[in-house]
């Protein structure tokens, strides 16, 4: 597995990440089992960079991510996040207090069976909380040895360079793919202003690139992705007649339309790492070879061509979502 340099003083960590979340939520019912398979093959190919949350299952993937590296701590790099509350009967709540950020930490550690955390994101912007506070809190836990690196989730270039002057910030991990270009226009290039590392998640448009979902059918009923408005109807038939144009152009390469998502967005930068969400083996495997597939500029004009920015009809989240996005 090749490598890159996570910010302009960062770790080195593998080309292409495992998001673990797809393991214990969002994507159809659990599967631990698959789940353990998929990390132990991922560090057999070099896929250190393992992302995972609190707030995931909830409180569930973490333990399962901890019993995956037992005995091969070394050969991972642990990336998890905290701020969100789940609501017992109600919506998500952010909180990014100092003291929430402290004992969450804690919690990650003990669930994760780890000393120190590689990289700690908070997951969402807390918006009573000032971003100065919140990132003072994380501070301290790299002072105490409990964090290595720091990181934000979903927010804007303003609050960003709010966070870095209070400490370095590492990574700024979004939604960006061919269908989420929106990072392209703000907080990335306030990334390489700042030598921020950039960590694009749901890198395969939530599964969509993989060119298998082209109607709700067979999808659970909890599935997230059916509150997602890019999956709705007319938005999603849209969608399914751009992803077909892509897979034209992976035909022609000899790679599966997923690996031209992902190839494209590694060539958009030495500073991005995706993290792709799986629990199946198979698809690791296949996301993983995506690290040394290298297109040509004409290639690259053909994948821009085929979906060009701005194509993906609807929103990337619904509106409850989109409120606890920092913009």
């Amino acid at each position: 597995m090749k490598t890159r340099r996570l910010g302009r003083n960062g770790p080195v960590v593998s080309a292409i990440g495992l998001g673990c979340m797809p393991m214990s939520q969002s994507y159809g019912r659990p599967d631990e089992a698959g789940g353990l398979e998929t990390i132990h093959r991922a560090l057999d190919l070099g896929v250190t960079f393992l992302d995972t949350a609190d707030v995931y299952g909830p409180f569930t993937n973490e333990e399962l991510v901890g019993r995956a590296i037992r005995g091969r701590r070394d050969s991972a790099f642990l990336a998890t996040k905290c701020g969100f509350i789940p609501g017992a009967n109600g919506p998500m709540r952010v909180d990014g207090s100092p003291e929430h950020i402290r004992s969450a930490c804690d919690e990650s550690r003990r669930r994760l069976g780890v000393g120190t955390i590689d990289l700690y994101y908070l997951h969402r912007v807390d918006p009573r909380t000032p971003i100065e506070t919140s990132v003072r809190a994380m501070s301290g836990l790299v002072a105490e040895g409990k964090v290595r690196y720091l990181g934000l989730s979903e927010v804007s270039a303003k609050t960003l360079r709010r966070a870095h002057a209070v400490h370095p910030i590492t990574a700024v991990q979004s939604e960006y793919s061919l269908w989420t270009r929106d990072p392209e226009d703000g907080v990335l290039p306030a990334c390489r202003e700042l030598g921020v590392g950039f960590v694009p998640f749901s890198p395969l448009g939530r599964g969509f690139f993989s060119g298998r979902v082209r109607t709700l059918e067979g999808l659970p009923e909890d599935d997230f992705r059916r509150g997602v408005p890019r999956f709705h109807a007319d938005n999603l038939a849209a969608n399914v007649a751009r992803v077909d144009r892509l897979a034209a152009v992976a035909r022609a390469k000899g790679c599966t339309t997923a690996q031209l998502a992902l190839a494209w967005l590694l060539a958009q930068g030495e500073d991005i790492v995706p993290i792709p969400g799986t629990k199946r083996r198979q698809y690791l495997e296949e996301n993983a070879a995506a690290a040394d597939l290298v297109l040509s500029p004409p290639e690259l004009k053909q994948v821009e061509e085929a979906f060009p920015k701005g194509a993906a009809a609807g929103e990337r989240y619904s509106p409850q979502s989109f409120s606890l996005v920092d913009r």
